[in-house]
Order: structure tokens, then sequence, then C-alpha cells
């Protein structure tokens, strides 16, 4: 498994923006069979602040979400949403079991 944790912080005018065509992408990448959980979550105490977490199979299902056109259609549709280049890191796993991520 690989975790990938996405920080992005938006603009202020674009927060509702970048939160419904975020949720869109979440819905629909959690439909890939390489996928076993796609969060979108934002701060509390500063509404601009997101991540995602990102929670997949393989490193191959990473490539081949990025070949999809819900993710397409979202990195375009946020590129100027971002008040600064989003940011990621990558994790692996280490509880619970991978059976347990469903």
């Amino acid at each position: 498994m690989l975790i990938v944790i996405v920080k992005v912080s938006v603009k202020p005018e674009c927060v509702e923006a970048f939160k419904s065509a975020s949720i869109e992408n979440a819905k629909c990448s959690l439909q890939e069979p390489g996928i076993a959980r796609f969060d979108v979550i934002q701060s509390v105490d500063d509404p601009s602040q997101f991540a995602l977490i990102e929670v997949y199979r393989t490193a191959e299902a990473t490539l081949r979400h990025k070949e999809t056109p819900h993710y397409q259609k979202w990195r375009d549709t946020v590129a100027d949403m971002m008040a600064a280049p989003r940011e990621s890191i990558k994790y692996v796993n280490c509880f619970p079991e991978e059976a347990a991520w469903g």
C-alpha cells in the first residue's frame, strides 16, 4: 500500500469551489479498484487549508489514477484556485493491517 497526503492551500474566495471539485474527484476515485480510501479534509483553524488523504493498494494505482478523466478534470479545475503549489508526502502503511482498509 502507498498512502499519499496532499496539502493544499486554497485562495479564500475559492474555498467552496475547491471543496466541491475535490469531493467530486474523491467520490469518483473511490470507484477505482486500486484505491482503498480517498478523504478530503479541511482545517478547522484555517478553512483555506485542505489535505487529501489517498490510500492506494499499489504504487501502480497512483499512476492509473492520474490517467483517469475525473482526476484530470479536478487537476485542471482547481489549478487556479490554489494559493501555492500543492505538496505531497508519500507514506507506507504500518497499522492497521492492509485487509482492514476494506
